[in-house]
């Protein structure tokens, strides 16, 4: 591994305030930074960003705090889309349970080009009724250009204050609205808001953000949100300090936001935190490679027509007065003809967590070729197992409601298309959200007696439906600082005692209504006026109570019913099977559990039937016989075929993440290989299983994998940061100090790069060039902490105490449980005031 400078390996420090700073040798250690980026995922969480340097080390020998660490990175395969994947045609199924494409010209195969949005003003002349519904809708007003019919935040001048900076939100003459940024020791920096998000409409929480074009070409989320309600300004601190949405105040730092520097953008890209395609009404994200830079595409800050409908200038053309009456086809589907999925699979490309099969999604493109709604569920909880939110997600939870499994429930049967006004099956305005007669159209006999089945007096809290059944429930992610409450959409039977063990606040009890009871009385009640309450579906109770489903058998009748009817719940109920019962390449595999699983394989929903064909991949791809079987079902997939390889790769590789987060090397090589075996080429995938051989040790392998990696995708820096780490495994130190510096040069925004960077100078003892790549790191990520300790190292080397001491003050202000950043700031205090 080489030795330290010797000015590093002893006390040859600046005062005795900073010797504990040198005491021991200089050693690579591993600190693990899990990346599980979800591209667009709205709840925020970029892991890496969030643990990037805590705890990590814990399954090694533990070492005292000034030991140096080289971080090295991963992106769980879970969370990175098939991104070389050609566009394959309509996928497989389209029937009850599986979701279809959503235009009849990407039936057909045609391309959908940016070009062939026309926007709304193209429709009003023959769609003049729907256009008017629509431009008052919360999807038309639900962005825009700045301006004063669309800001409702407060851009008077008033100052927004933090503990080491001021943000100054003003509207110049000339109608220009912008942030001016004043940061403590920093020229002022002045960022245009090039584009509005939001409206403040939601009634359980309506919040506005803005963006701003930055000289990379990416479009990017400012850190300054407002919320409408309480009127104040607000940001997302989940990815630092982890306290969800709070409001700004002057004790919380400028870094303290999620969102800042800059990082999330619009449009989807696996190396940023993003929101997918959902906050314009069509974006497109390309990375020039001639350039090296990003162009972004915006058609507007509204969801309009071509948002839902796909592009529309073959349909405009069609429709022209002197060629209507001769085309058979006038390139447009009708989305009343949809099956059930079908039409929620035009809202689910905004209102449902999903994970990116590939990008360069355009609405009309078919949506199971470019997201899955399902493979969420099988690396991370974002739901409870009844399909409540657990977490932050959207009204993907409607595919736990009876109503959609036992109905034929859609979001239109509720929702009116154009105006989002409320309205019955029959499409009839209903006066008001709350309204009955959503649901009494189909559940006539509580409309005759409603008192009898409420136990409530009409117009009292509890006598309406959605009092009891779509309650208004916080996204716990976000804290309870500020309301983000959104109905919910897996229309639950109220279970006291049954839903407050799993996690859920139940109907009853919420603070409107019987907050104040204790549970076991609101139990009570509900037993005595209800008897026994209809039962959990046993895949569901399974799920929830993981410990008392028992051996295989039993595990296996429940998880892997084929018969269960409920996708949203198999995927995870597949993946609890696998992690409990199997194993890479087993000897043998039950015999009804092979029955199970191909039987699983032939769902209609793709996620499911992907996630079945992986774990018997995972079992037995050894066996000659179901290699054969598996051979056959992907060449059946036909034109689904990316589809499917793409969702059952990425399922093995989230069996393989599991293994590595286990610290299960030899297992997580293995099952990396088999997600390999489908995509042979992925960059992602190839990263993992690098960084899975360095944490064996197996640096030589390690460095192979990651060398493939970078040469199929050089733009990853992750890849890099993990190709140095290996690199100095084998002792090749300037080999790992030029990898660093790749990762550096294709992404500045990475701080795990400048990090790892800093500390390949600092063992050479370039302690200027250390410190200004450990500044870096900390500007982007606030919270990693081993680099306060390397920084402090750095500037102790250069007899710099007070710069020690206000790296120390940092270091306690962002860790403050650090109990070596307390220790280190009483002793420099003592000593700078002894001067």
């Amino acid at each position: 591994m080489g030795d330290p400078p010797a000015k590093l390996r002893g006390g040859a420090t600046a005062s005795e305030g900073v010797r504990c700073l040198f005491l021991g040798d200089l050693r690579r250690w591993e600190l693990m930074a899990l990346r599980g980026r979800r591209a667009k995922r709205v709840r925020e969480r970029d892991r890496a960003r969030s643990h990037g340097g805590q705890g990590g080390a814990a399954s090694f020998e533990r070492r005292s705090w000034w030991v140096p660490v080289v971080v090295a990175a991963v992106i769980v395969v879970s969370a990175v889309g098939a991104w070389w994947l050609e566009r394959s045609g309509p996928s497989r199924g389209g029937g009850p349970r599986g979701l279809e494409p959503t235009r009849a010209l990407a039936d057909a195969g045609a391309e959908v080009r940016f070009e062939d949005f026309v926007g709304p003003d193209s429709c009003e002349e023959c769609h003049a009724e729907e256009v008017e519904k629509w431009r008052g809708s919360t999807h038309g007003r639900a962005g825009g250009m700045p301006g004063a019919d669309v800001v409702i935040a407060p851009f008077d001048g008033t100052p927004i204050r933090f503990s080491d900076a001021v943000v100054i939100p003003s509207v110049d003459e000339d109608g220009r609205y912008s942030f001016t940024v004043e940061e403590e020791g920093k020229e002022p920096r002045v960022l245009p808001v090039d584009g509005v998000v939001g409206g403040g409409h939601m009634v359980g929480g309506g919040t506005q953000g803005f963006v701003s074009e930055i000289p990379d070409g990416t479009v990017r989320f400012l850190p300054f949100d407002f919320i409408r309600e309480e009127e104040v300004w607000f940001c997302n601190t989940n990815t630092r300090t982890d306290q969800g949405w709070v409001p700004i105040t002057p004790e919380m730092p400028l870094a303290a936001c999620a969102d800042w520097p800059l990082v999330r953008i619009l449009g989807t890209d696996a190396r940023y935190a993003n929101c997918q395609e959902c906050h314009t009404a069509l974006t497109d994200l390309v990375f020039d490679t001639t350039a090296g830079r990003f162009s972004t595409r915006v058609a507007g800050y509204a969801i309009q027509c071509e948002s839902c409908h796909g592009p529309m200038a073959e349909h405009v053309e069609r429709s022209d007065s002197t060629r209507i009456d001769s085309e058979p086809d006038l390139a447009v589907q009708a989305y009343a003809t949809l099956s059930e999925d079908g039409s929620l699979a035009i809202c689910f490309r905004c209102h449902a967590l999903k994970d990116v099969m590939q990008p360069g999604y355009l609405p009309g493109m078919p949506f199971d070729d470019y997201y899955s709604i399902g493979l969420p569920m099988l690396a991370e909880q974002a739901l409870f197992p009844d399909g409540r939110v657990r977490t932050f997600a959207y009204q993907e939870n409607h595919r736990y409601s009876d109503c959609y499994l036992n109905g034929s429930m859609t979001c239109v049967d509720c929702h009116d298309p154009h105006s989002q006004e409320y309205r019955d099956i029959w499409g009839r305005p209903l006066p008001d959200r709350f309204d009955d007669g959503q649901c009494t159209d189909c559940h006539a006999s509580k409309a005759e007696d409603p008192e009898a089945h409420t136990f409530h007096e009409p117009g009292t809290e509890g006598s309406r439906c959605v009092d009891c059944h779509m309650p208004f429930l916080q996204h716990p992610d976000l804290g309870n600082e500020l309301r983000f409450a959104r109905s919910d959409h897996t229309i639950p039977i109220p279970r006291p005692r049954g839903d407050d063990a799993m996690g859920v606040v139940n109907a009853c009890s919420q603070s409107q209504c019987h907050g104040d009871v204790p549970l076991d009385t609101v139990w009570a009640w509900t037993r005595d006026l209800y008897g026994e309450l209809k039962p959990r579906k046993p895949i569901i109770d399974a799920l929830a109570n993981p410990f008392q489903i028992g051996g295989e058998d039993a595990g296996r009748a429940v998880l892997l019913d084929a018969e269960a009817n409920h996708p949203a719940a198999q995927v995870p109920a597949i993946g609890l099977f696998v992690a409990r019962y199997l194993r890479p390449d087993m000897s043998s595999l039950d015999p009804d559990t092979d029955i199970a699983l191909r039987e699983l394989s032939q769902a209609r929903d793709p996620d499911v039937r992907a996630v079945a064909l992986a774990a018997l991949h995972f079992a037995r791809g050894n066996d000659p016989e179901v290699t054969r079987f598996l051979a056959r079902e992907l060449a059946g997939a036909g034109g689904s075929e990316g589809s499917l390889r793409a969702r059952w790769a990425v399922a093995l590789g989230t069996f393989a993440d599991r293994y590595f987060q286990a610290g299960e090397w030899g297992q997580a090589v293995v099952s990396y290989r088999k997600s390999l075996e489908l995509r042979p080429g992925d960059a992602a995938t190839l990263r993992n299983l690098g960084l899975t051989q360095a944490y064996a040790g197996d640096f030589d392998s390690a460095v192979v994998s990651l060398r493939a990696s970078v040469a199929s995708d050089p733009r990853d820096p992750l890849a890099w940061v993990n190709l140095g780490f290996s690199l100095s495994g084998l002792g090749d130190d300037a080999g790992a100090e030029d990898a660093y510096r790749s990762a550096v040069s294709v992404s500045g925004d990475e701080a795990l790069a400048h990090f790892n960077l800093g500390n390949a100078l600092l063992r050479k003892g370039d302690l200027g060039g250390a410190a200004q790549r450990y500044e870096r790191t900390l500007e982007l990520q606030p919270t990693l902490t081993q680099a306060y300790r390397n920084l402090a190292r750095a500037y102790g080397g250069m007899q710099d105490t007070v710069r020690v001491l206000a790296v120390a003050r940092r270091w306690q202000l962002w860790v403050p449980a650090d109990s070596d950043a307390a220790q280190l700031v009483r002793d420099l205090e003592q000593t700078v005031g002894n001067r």
